[in-house]
């Protein structure tokens, strides 16, 4: 389709840009620059644009790095900022480029702030006349300083403006079009970040350590550093290694119960039985790697995976099957499944006895001792943790092999490369096996401690894999997704309704039975047993992934991962500050889930605009009601639109 190059951003650009860089401006007056320094409970040293330097923390005493260059960086980067809004306002070709200019100015402070504060460091610990205790307080005081609002804003707005800029030129165009689908999730987080920016402005109190009494103005700087605290330190988890690990550690389940529902979402179903599926799953693991047999040796391992899948599978097909069968509603049918796989799950580990007719019996699957709890795995069976199948360091050292990323980085390169061959995904799977073998010894030295990462990470991103082929790339997955988009055509056109309904629920209860084996064969609940206190929950938590990854295996895997973060992030928030705990990130999950049901408010113009050859004949029909402006809303929400997903090609005229 002919694409019509224009030489002004387009409108929705534009306005984005626009409301980007006013509210980077407002931040960067309004809100510190910078921290300096801060202690343990949060109390800080914040740099405002101004160049003033208001001390809050208990360390009054301590050396602060210089700061003229970075408060001449921030001048100009507001100057750049300004520009922009400016530019965005009038629609100008060029916003774009001061854009990215004013955040290459915010990135430059960054660096130059973080080269200020090492050098402070440094001269810290060379002090011979501070003991050690001292010396490591500040480094560690030192350590937790960095930007601030006032320039975290107009990095992000410059980079904003930047791609909004470039709506002009047709290829970027149509890359933001083929990208539309993530409008919704990103406008939910960032209205979901602006609520509980609220709420800690409500409800945190300045952190204010110095006993110097705050005014107007300096409590406001106060207020606002918490609200940058808070995010910064819900998010830090991606700036580590360690806190890396525990966040994948805790997204592994939610990638396995946000696939179980994100199938049956594709499929016209929905699938509130992950916590019961999980339940039979982890039963089932636990079964065949307690008592199969010790002489089947490494296939240990595979069967008590396979075990677990099929215990999933099985309490999938049942709801499945009464639907397809009688047409009763799924969503009971799981609901109550969940509590009958509870009932089992306590009456297999919750007593080694059960009293029947009179009469007692014994029961061998508890463990002797007090808790509920199976018997331990045998070694065959335990998925142990990455860093131990990773590591190619020797002599004690730790050293995390390249191999596994090579192969990842040759398969999606040799695809992308051979894109107009046949067999590309066999070539560039044999290329990434064999680079991967190749590289496998070749390590990164890394400084980690005891992570419970295991390999049902890896096993959860090979069903995140199998999930989109066998949906977009199979005619089964036509099958379940036309049965899903409508039933009666689907029947109409051959499809058996029955038949893809049960399917998709048995392959939705294998992907949640599946997330059994972290908690069983990984450990992650510090042993290697079925215990009474895995967190099935995950699997209602599996409904809020599925909404945030709009259902796409992509999107389940960062949507898990983000909140594997902020649950990690939020054990940190609660360590310091009294008020603001961990209670936080349920608001930012709950919020979340709220604006993506609302469709982030954002209107179908935006999100799912009608295609261009609609577009064409409403101008082309003399007296024909407008399509592209907003005095068409009305029409916009009675029309049936077009999924974007099945026509990323869309025309900016609308814009104008």
């Amino acid at each position: 389709m002919t694409h019509v190059s224009h030489s002004r951003p387009s409108g929705d650009a534009s306005r984005i840009a626009l409301i980007a860089c006013a509210v980077a401006v407002a931040g960067m007056l309004l809100a510190p620059l910078a921290t300096l320094g801060r202690g343990f409970s949060a109390d800080a040293v914040l740099l405002h644009l101004s160049g003033s330097v208001m001390n809050l923390s208990a360390s009054q005493e301590a050396p602060l790095p210089p700061t003229g260059t970075i408060v001449a960086l921030a001048w100009a980067t507001l100057v750049m900022m300004v520009a922009t809004l400016v530019g965005a306002l009038r629609r100008q070709n060029w916003f774009w480029i001061t854009g990215l200019i004013g955040s290459v100015l915010a990135i430059a402070a960054v660096v130059t702030l973080g080269n200020s504060i090492d050098e402070q460091t440094a001269r810290v610990m060379a002090d011979s006349a501070l003991r050690p205790g001292a010396k490591r307080q500040l480094r560690n005081y030192y350590a937790s300083g960095g930007m601030n609002l006032g320039l975290f804003l107009p990095v992000l707005a410059g980079l904003i403006a930047a791609g909004a800029g470039l709506s002009a030129r047709d290829w970027w165009w149509q890359t933001f079009n083929r990208m539309r689908g993530l409008l919704v999730p990103t406008a939910a987080i960032g209205l979901a970040i602006l609520v509980g920016a609220l709420v800690v402005l409500i409800v945190q109190p300045a952190v204010n350590q110095s006993g110097a009494p705050l005014g107007l103005w300096s409590g406001w700087l106060a207020k606002a550093d918490m609200v940058y605290f808070v995010y910064s330190t819900l998010f830090a988890p991606l700036t580590a290694l360690n806190p890396l690990l525990d966040s994948l550690k805790l997204a592994t389940p939610l990638i396995f119960t946000g696939l179980s529902v994100a199938f049956a979402f594709r499929t016209g179903l929905f699938n509130i039985g992950a916590p019961g599926q999980l339940t039979m799953g982890a039963i089932g693991a636990m079964l065949v790697g307690v008592y199969a047999p010790a002489s089947l040796g490494w296939a240990l391992l595979p069967l008590s995976v396979l075990a677990a899948a099929l215990g999933g599978a099985l309490w999938g097909a049942i709801p499945g099957v009464l639907k397809a069968r009688f047409g009763s509603s799924e969503v009971i049918n799981t609901i109550m499944l969940n509590y009958v796989a509870s009932a089992v799950f306590i009456f297999m580990i919750g007593n080694d006895k059960f009293p029947f007719l009179g009469r007692e019996y014994s029961l061998p699957f508890k463990a002797e001792g007090f808790e509920p709890r199976s018997q331990e795995l045998q070694e065959a069976a335990q998925l142990r943790p990455l860093l131990s199948v990773l590591n190619v360091g020797q002599n004690g050292a730790v050293a995390i092999s390249i191999g596994l990323l090579v192969a990842t980085a040759a398969f999606f390169g040799a695809r992308l490369a051979l894109r107009r061959q046949k067999n590309r995904s066999l070539i560039a799977a044999a290329a990434a096996l064999i680079l991967g073998a190749l590289t496998w010894q070749i390590g990164i030295p890394v400084s980690v401690t005891g992570s419970q990462l295991n390999g049902a990470f890896l096993i959860a991103l090979v069903c995140a894999a199998l999930f989109g082929l066998l949906m977009w790339r199979t005619a089964t997955g036509y099958a379940l997704r036309a049965v899903g988009l409508s039933p009666k055509a689907a029947e109409y056109g051959g499809i058996s309704v029955a038949r893809g309904t049960i399917l998709a629920m048995t392959i939705a209860g294998m992907f949640a039975g599946l997330a059994g084996t972290h908690y069983v064969n990984g450990g992650a609940l510090d042993e290697y047993r079925l215990k009474g206190n895995m967190p099935v929950n995950v699997g209602f938590d599996g409904i809020a992934v599925a909404l945030m990854g709009q259902s796409t295996p992509a999107g389940v895997v960062a949507a898990s991962v983000l909140f594997g973060t902020i649950d990690t992030g939020g054990i940190d928030v609660d360590q310091k500050l009294d008020t603001i705990n961990r209670d936080i990130v349920t608001v930012l999950k709950a919020l979340i889930v709220l604006f993506i049901a609302a469709g982030g408010f954002l209107s179908r113009r935006v999100t799912d605009p009608p295609p261009p050859a609609l577009l064409a004949s409403a101008k082309a029909a003399p007296g024909a009601p407008s399509l592209d402006g907003t005095s068409a809303a009305h029409l916009e929400r009675s029309t049936p639109l077009p999924n974007v997903g099945q026509n990323p090609e869309h025309n900016r005229d609308g814009d104008k």
